[in-house]
């Protein structure tokens, strides 16, 4: 693994000689994990540079040579034209020859930045979610003396969920929340930021929603996942999935001081996603929608203290739903089942009673070095002098937490007989002292 993690490093700045050498390592490192990647293409472009480069170096030592015997002619005062035409044809052939090296060079460029992250070896390989590892569970899920309404049954009932008004506005997937609705999503932004700034250590961001191509490159949406984001017609800016892009391109091309890491960073977002390959799933209610709110956790460090961060951030997100009374798992994603820059995730997955089962309410993920060499953040060691040799950082990135997703929780495991719900006691100074949403 040490080998071949130093390989992608190395690929990922575009040594492209030291991805012809090692693509069978890292293909086989990969596994099933690199499926999408077109390995055959990658060989032969791989091997179409490589001749080119050689053509390139012997057509220059001839040029050297030519301009050599052109200077020696001139000095001699012989006629010196057929050596210079001679030259000039050489000089044009070589232009031509590293025009189409340059665009070998841009598509194995464009084709390594495809290329996913490696996972890390504590991560349990496995194919898809049947082979995830359970890390620990918290709470105790409830009971009900009737079988538990669904998320979109409470809302509407109690007249805080609109989803046909948002069809009519926006269309499917979207909903209008009204009311204590409305209010109850406010407070849980409200308060995840407060107790992930106040008790944490999180600096509150608030970022721009749409992004240009190079943020979404450096944090690994682009070039493979164009499809499942919005994009401006006549603009070449994206919409944000998640509030990971902004934050973590806040230090793109950045040299960091290591006495400044860790920073951390939390920011409430609106996020937006195409839903390209969700046909059919989570076609009610709220835990699936093409806008959705997000209170995200964003992290930079060094390397030797990234798995240490990963676990504290993972349970600040986890801190959230402790006090607000929600039974959760934590689950280890295998390496079939993780994000494209992931090295390391842990899902944290919410109860809900209408389903019997855990739902994923936030991912945390350590992305080691794999988003920072895309985006070039590099840190100085403490103490080091202005030309002393920079590293990159480490990149770490959760849900803390997705709050339409929260909602869903609290209005399925705080519902009541009478069709009311409780509101969770952490949150009721947030909601003006009302203990519980009721129809009126």
């Amino acid at each position: 693994m040490l080998d071949s993690r130093r390989f992608l490093e190395r690929w990922i700045v575009h040594d492209l000689k030291y991805l012809r050498e090692n693509l069978d390592l890292v293909r086989t490192t990969l596994g099933r994990r690199g499926n999408d990647v077109p390995w055959d293409t990658l060989r032969t472009l791989s091997e179409e540079r490589q001749a080119l480069t050689a053509q390139v170096e012997q057509l220059r030592h001839e040029l050297k040579k030519g301009s050599d015997e052109v200077a020696r002619l001139r000095r001699a005062k012989e006629p010196a034209e057929a050596a210079m035409t001679a030259m000039k044809q050489l000089g044009d052939r070589i232009k031509e020859i590293e025009g189409g090296l340059r665009g070998v060079e841009e598509t194995l460029s464009d084709l390594a930045l495809r290329i996913p992250n490696l996972p890390h070896q504590t991560v349990p390989v496995g194919n898809d979610a049947s082979d995830n590892s359970e890390a620990r569970r918290w709470g105790t899920i409830p009971t009900f003396s009737s079988p538990p309404k669904p998320h979109w049954e409470i809302g509407e009932a109690l007249g805080i969920l609109d989803f046909d008004r948002a069809a009519k506005i926006a269309g499917a997937r979207f909903a209008v929340l009204t009311g204590a609705g409305a209010r109850l999503e406010r407070a849980l932004i409200n308060y995840m930021l407060d107790l992930h700034t106040s008790h944490h250590g999180y600096r509150e961001v608030l970022p721009p929603l749409l992004v240009n191509r190079q943020a979404m490159t450096g944090t690994g949406q682009l070039p493979k996942f164009e499809d499942d984001l919005f994009r401006l017609r006549d603009e070449d800016y994206f919409l944000i999935p998640t509030a990971e892009v902004p934050v973590t391109n806040l230090h793109r091309e950045e040299i960091l001081s290591e006495d400044r890491l860790p920073i951390r960073y939390t920011a409430y977002t609106p996020c937006f996603r195409r839903e390209a390959g969700s046909y059919g799933k989570d076609t009610r209610g709220l835990i699936r929608l093409h806008q959705f709110n997000k209170v995200e956790l964003v992290a930079f460090t060094t390397p030797d203290r990234s798995y240490e961060v990963l676990e504290q951030l993972t349970g600040h997100a986890e801190s959230i739903l402790q006090n607000l009374g929600l039974p959760y798992r934590v689950v280890t994603l295998c390496t079939g089942d993780m994000g494209f820059s992931a090295a390391k995730t842990y899902d944290i997955e919410v109860w809900l009673p209408s389903q019997q089962q855990y739902r994923e309410i936030s991912s945390c993920s350590n992305c080691e070095s794999f988003q920072a060499r895309r985006a070039s953040i590099k840190y100085r060691p403490a103490g080091g002098k202005k030309d002393a040799k920079t590293d990159f950082v480490h990149t770490l990135n959760g849900s803390g937490l997705a709050v339409g997703r929260t909602l869903v929780a609290i209005l399925e495991n705080y519902q009541q007989p009478d069709g009311s719900v409780i509101i969770p006691e952490v949150l009721r100074s947030y909601m003006g002292g009302i203990d519980r949403i009721q129809n009126k």
